[in-house]
């Protein structure tokens, strides 16, 4: 894990009186928040274990205020970072270097929603949630819909490149941008791609989408729209162990069923939900499966039995479909709901994001399992079984410091697992700062010098987000990139 993120030198300038002042002249007094107590709260994102207060945060309303404020920071010299609703969980936006942090809530609105040609355009501070209700009645939707739905923001998911449940069927957010307009980090508004799409163009829309915020300030999206489906049915598969849930993933994938949903929560998430909301679950079920298959109504009832008789084959103690849209919205519930069940168990958690093969998720749960034990700690699972996108979540407390190291080594060493088992570190949650030890383990020194050269071409000047997901020699600075033999540098 990159624990020392924030204690590496750079060449930048630091906040003065002046400075602020013209921010505050580019935006408003009320809008430039400077004192000391002010920026706690931005201190660390959804990732607690590292925190680093920026020198100033400010609000803007427009891409023309970004505009201004970035220009401004390449004027003095000072570091920037985005931000949304801070749910990243890999320290994304976390103000490494200080400087200005920009706040895109106040940009929250849907701009356009076009169900003819299928698309909408919305400010980067819209929470996902928002355009979902927006869209109720139409008979269309925006598919990824992260766990957090209800508090992150779709500038927030273009920067991951966020799944969610229902991306397993549908994709995840790159699948769904089509265009981008964002302020270049030396203060240029550009746009690729847009309601048409990219056309005969390279795919920069996709290039762009998961940059982590190291490429510029998103300040307008077109997202495209999926037509509502016919019919659904949801069910609940309850196991005794996770061997036999994960048997039952693996048969249900391998029967040519792709599921629209296919999720799994452990008896640890099991209990912390059913404490907080009575849902009725049975609390000596070792994990459940929710998993939900949409389409044609005519087709939906054999494809739904068919995954019956496979859970049933897998060793199933029960399995409950729902009857009503009513009974649907309380399973969804309770998956959404499971992150904030948590706070039930511990006072903190550090929630992992590896990827595995399907067929190896026994071996990876059984590896969690062994960490568990050998490190002291609770370790509860809450994952998208059905893409082998793990979310192991690691309870401590943070007023700790040897349950704080005890949990940064149980997770290098699942995520280094993850590698072994041919997977990866994230599916969704991003290299932030907290993951960067493991691109060296992921990709080739080759691999990382062209990463290096295409941010370059975006920010030369390594003033946006610096310290962010790719490895240095020595630091975190992007203005001193990984040391690579020139005679192996890729040639353009």
């Amino acid at each position: 894990m990159n624990s020392e993120a924030h204690t590496h030198s750079h060449n930048f300038t630091a906040v003065s009186s002046e400075f602020i002042r013209q921010l505050r002249d580019i935006t408003a007094p009320e809008r430039v928040l400077d004192a000391e107590d002010e920026l706690l709260v931005y201190e660390c994102d959804g990732y607690v274990i590292e925190k680093n207060a920026p020198e100033v945060v400010v609000f803007p309303e427009s891409a023309q205020e970004v505009q201004q404020i970035v220009r401004l920071c390449n004027e003095y010299r000072i570091p920037f970072l985005a931000r949304g609703a801070g749910t990243s969980l890999a320290g994304g936006s976390l103000p490494v270097t200080g400087g200005v942090m920009i706040t895109l809530t106040r940009m929250n609105r849907i701009l356009q929603i076009s169900t003819r040609d299928r698309f909408a355009v919305v400010e980067p501070g819209c929470v996902n949630l928002k355009l979902t209700r927006a869209l109720a009645g139409t008979g269309f939707h925006y598919a990824p819909d992260p766990s957090s739905q209800s508090a992150c923001t779709i500038g927030g998911n273009v920067a991951t490149n966020s799944g969610g449940p229902h991306t397993l069927k549908y994709g995840v957010t790159v699948n769904h941008v089509i265009g981008v307009e964002f302020v270049s980090p030396a203060g240029e508004l550009i746009t690729f791609g847009g309601p048409c799409g990219r056309g005969s163009m390279p795919d920069l829309t996709g290039l762009f989408v998961g940059n982590e915020g190291t490429f510029g300030v998103v300040t307008r999206i077109w997202v495209r729209l999926t037509r509502d489906p016919a019919a659904t049915r949801t069910m609940l598969g309850v196991f005794d162990t996770v061997a036999d849930a994960t048997q039952a993933i693996s048969s249900i994938i391998g029967a040519g069923i792709v599921p629209a949903a296919l999720e799994m929560m452990d008896q640890g998430i099991i209990g912390a939900l059913e404490e907080a909301f009575q849902f009725g679950f049975p609390l000596d079920a070792g994990a459940v499966l929710l998993i939900e298959v949409d389409g044609l109504d005519c087709a939906l009832d054999q494809e739904a039995a068919t995954i019956i008789d496979l859970c049933n084959s897998a060793g199933a103690t029960e399995v409950r479909q729902s009857r009503t849209e009513e009974d649907r919205a309380l399973l969804w519930k309770c998956r959404k709901q499971a992150f904030g069940a948590i706070g039930r168990l511990a006072p903190s958690c550090c929630t992992q994001d590896g990827v595995v093969p399907r067929t190896r998720l026994p071996e990876i749960l059984e590896f969690i399992q062994e960490m568990e034990r050998k490190h002291n700690l609770r370790i509860v699972n809450v994952f998208h079984a059905g893409d082998g996108n793990i979310h192991p979540i690691l309870l401590f407390d943070e007023r700790d410091q040897d349950q704080i190291r005890r949990v940064l080594l149980a997770s290098d060493e699942i995520l280094n697992r993850c590698i072994d088992l041919g997977g990866s570190v994230t599916g969704e949650h991003g290299i932030g700062v907290e993951k960067i030890s493991f691109m060296s383990r992921l990709f080739t020194p080759d691999d990382l010098a062209v990463m290096h050269d295409i941010r370059r071409v975006f920010n030369p000047a390594g003033l946006c987000s610096p310290g962010k997901l790719l490895p240095v020699a020595g630091g975190c600075s992007s203005e001193h990139p990984v040391q690579i033999d020139p005679a192996r540098r890729p040639a353009f």
